[in-house]
C-alpha cells in the first residue's frame, strides 16, 4: 500500500499543468458473475463399499470386544463448549450375548446380556436393574432402549446388519482421502450423510475395521462435535464363560427399568443412527459450567 501512494506521488508531482478536462472514464461493465452449480448429492461408490467392507467384517466376527472412547462437547455459560469424555468396553458373542462396562467419567454402571435377561447394575450404589429379554442383540438393544432409554453409541457397529444401521437413509457419500495418524495404523476416511447427521469415518485399510466416526448434527444450532475413537479390537478371540454375568449385580438392590426424564438436549442424538434401534433422547448431562 505505502509503494502504491509514493508512487502515485510522484506521478502527480511530475505531470504539467492540465490543458484541458479530462476526458470522462469509461465505466467499465461489471463482470458477469459465474453461477456455481447446486452441490450435488451422490453416494459415490468407493466410499458405499468401504462402508460395505468395514459392515461385512464386522457382521462375520461371531464375537468381539473393544473400547469406545467418546468425546461430546456440551454448552456451557461462557460461549465455548466444554468436552466431556465416556468410555464404554464391550464383549459381544453372536447372537445373543453382551456386555459393556463403562468405568467413567461420571457414575461408572454395567450392562450385561446372555440371551435370556437384561441386567443394568450400578456399582456405587449397589443398585440393580433386571428384565427378560428377547434372543438377539438387536432385540435386546431395542428394548433397553424402550424401557429405560439406554442407548449405545456404537450400537450399529454390533447389531446383526451393520451396513443395513449404518447406511440408513443416506443422501450423500464420498471418499476423503487416507491417514496415518488414527488408530495407529492406515485409514481411508468416508464422508457420509443422512438428513439427520453428518459424519466422517475413518476405517482400517488392512483390517476394514472402524477407527473413529465424528458426528455433527443437523439440528444442533451450535453445530457441537461427537466424536467416537475405537481401539483394542479383538474378533473372535476366547472369551470367558462368566463374562456375561455378574455375581455382585445379581446380589444388588433391585430396582425396576424407567426412562430417565431429563429434557433433550438440542442436536443430541446417537453417534450413529439405523433401522436397528430409534433415535435416542439425549441423556442427563454434566451442569454448565
Amino acid at each position: 500500500m505505502v509503494v502504491g501512494l509514493l508512487a502515485t506521488g510522484g506521478v502527480a508531482a511530475q505531470s504539467p499543468p492540465l490543458a484541458k478536462a479530462a476526458a470522462p472514464a469509461q465505466v467499465a461493465k461489471p463482470a458477469k458473475k459465474s453461477v456455481k452449480p447446486a452441490f450435488k448429492m451422490v453416494l459415490e461408490p468407493r466410499a458405499m463399499e468401504l462402508l460395505k467392507a468395514t459392515s461385512a467384517r464386522l457382521a462375520a466376527a461371531r464375537s468381539m470386544s473393544f473400547t469406545a472412547t467418546v468425546n461430546y462437547e456440551y454448552p456451557s455459560k461462557l460461549g465455548p463448549p466444554i468436552a466431556y469424555t465416556m468410555r464404554y468396553d464391550v464383549t459381544m458373542q453372536r447372537p445373543d450375548k453382551l456386555k459393556v462396562s463403562m468405568p467413567g467419567d461420571g457414575p461408572a454402571s454395567e450392562f450385561y446380556y446372555d440371551g435370556k435377561a437384561m441386567i443394568a447394575y450400578a456399582p456405587a450404589e449397589n443398585l440393580v436393574a433386571v428384565a427378560d429379554a428377547s434372543a438377539t442383540i438387536d432385540a435386546a438393544l431395542k428394548a433397553a432402549y424402550d424401557m429405560a432409554a439406554i442407548y449405545y453409541p456404537f450400537t450399529d457397529l454390533v447389531v446383526a446388519d451393520p451396513f443395513a444401521a449404518l447406511t440408513d437413509g443416506a443422501i450423500l457419500a464420498f471418499y476423503i482421502g487416507s491417514s496415518g495418524v488414527v488408530g495407529g495404523t492406515k485409514t481411508d476416511i468416508v464422508a457420509w450423510a443422512n438428513d439427520d447427521v453428518f459424519l466422517q469415518i475413518w476405517i482400517g485399510v488392512d483390517d476394514q475395521l472402524p477407527r473413529r466416526i465424528r458426528a455433527i448434527y443437523r439440528t444442533d444450532p451450535l453445530e457441537l462435535r461427537h466424536e467416537m475413537e475405537l481401539s483394542n479390537w479383538q474378533l473372535d478371540g476366547p472369551i470367558a464363560q462368566d463374562t456375561f454375568a455378574s455375581q455382585k449385580a445379581q446380589a444388588a438392590k433391585r430396582i425396576a427399568f424407567s426412562s430417565p426424564a431429563a429434557a433433550p438436549t438440542p442436536g443430541a442424538k446417537p453417534m450413529t443412527k439405523g433401522k436397528s434401534a430409534k433415535a435416542a433422547p439425549a441423556k442427563a448431562q454434566p451442569k454448565s459450567q
